[in-house]
C-alpha cells in the first residue's frame, strides 16, 4: 500500500467550512483537488469529534529517534566490532535512553540486509522455518483439497472421510515428497 500525505490544517477547515455552506463530498473534492472519499473521512472525523487536527496514532512511539538509528548505523559501519553495551553509552550521553534489545532489534532490521549484500553472501530463498521446507505441509494440503471434495456433513462423517482418504494416498507420493525437500536443502 503506497504512502498518503497528509492535508495541512487550512485544507481540512476549508473541507469542513464549505462542508457547513452546504456543498456535497463530491463538489468539494473537486473544488479543492481532493478525493470524495478523503473529504468524506475529514468530514466524519469533525462530526465525531469537532475537530480538524490529527489525533495521536496507534502503536508504540518509537524508541530511537532516526538521528539515533543513524549514529548507531554509522559506528557499526565504521567499527563492526562496537559492543552493544558502548552504543547503549553513546546514546545515552546523547540524552536517548534504550535497553540493548531494542539496538539489536534495529540492528536486526537496518543493518543485517545491507551487510549481506555488501558481503556477497547468498541466502536461501525461504526462511529456515518455511512449511514450504517441510515435506509434511505438502502432504496435509493434498489431504484437505480431497476431504473438501468429499463434503462431510459432521465430526464422524469428518473422521471417516479422513481415514479413508488418508489410506488412499500411495506411497510414492510420499516418497516424491521426500525426495523434493532433500532436492532443496
Amino acid at each position: 500500500m503506497a504512502k498518503t500525505r497528509e492535508l495541512c490544517k487550512d485544507i481540512r477547515d476549508k473541507i469542513v467550512d464549505l462542508h457547513k455552506a452546504g456543498m456535497g463530498y463530491m463538489t468539494i473534492g473537486k473544488h479543492l483537488g481532493e478525493k470524495a472519499t478523503t473529504v468524506g473521512a475529514i468530514i466524519r472525523k469533525w462530526k465525531k469529534f469537532k475537530m480538524t487536527v490529527n489525533l495521536p496514532r496507534s502503536g508504540a512511539p518509537c524508541k530511537i529517534s532516526p538521528c539515533g538509528a543513524s549514529m548507531i548505523m554509522r559506528k557499526v559501519r565504521d567499527q563492526p566490532r562496537t559492543k552493544r553495551q558502548d552504543l547503549v553509552n553513546d546514546l545515552k550521553r546523547a540524552g536517548t535512553t534504550v535497553l540493548q534489545k531494542t539496538i539489536s532489534n534495529m540492528l536486526r532490521r537496518h543493518g543485517l540486509k545491507e551487510w549481506l549484500r555488501k558481503k556477497h553472501l547468498k541466502v536461501l530463498e525461504w526462511p529456515s522455518q518455511s512449511p514450504d521446507l517441510n515435506p509434511i505441509e505438502n502432504l496435509w494440503r493434498e489431504l484437505k483439497v480431497h476431504i473438501s471434495q468429499r463434503h462431510p456433513r459432521n465430526l464422524k462423517d469428518l473422521e471417516k472421510v479422513c481415514m479413508e482418504e488418508w489410506a488412499k494416498i500411495p506411497a510414492a507420493v510420499c516418497a516424491n515428497l521426500v525426495k523434493n525437500y532433500r532436492k532443496r536443502i
